[in-house]
């Protein structure tokens, strides 16, 4: 039982950590996209290809952009915590101890 246990606890820390650097992922590119930084330059396109769709996402299935900003790194963010904060544990507790 308790190697059940460990396996979960370190897919939900490893998962953790993914949406960790995720989080920062966004908040990079968030950043970027004020001061519009060369768009040839790799750093960049890699940013953009791991966000973009995601920010997509979020603008075509709900109303994000308000009077010219665009709002969904922000909720990308809170989806984020949400599912770090809540989902993730709460998962974890269903898996390891089952629905008690």
């Amino acid at each position: 039982m308790f190697v059940w246990t460990n396996l979960v606890l370190w897919v939900a820390q490893v998962l953790s950590g993914i949406l960790s650097l995720y989080f920062w992922v966004v908040i990079v590119a968030a950043v970027m996209s004020w001061i519009e930084p060369n768009p040839y330059n790799p750093i960049v396109r890699i940013l953009y290809s791991v966000t973009e769709p995601v920010f997509n996402f979020c603008r075509e299935h709900l109303p994000v952009v308000f009077g010219g900003i665009d709002f969904s790194p922000i909720l990308v963010i809170f989806g984020i915590q949400f599912l770090q904060q809540y989902l993730l544990p709460t998962l974890t507790r269903i898996l390891v101890f089952g629905f008690a």
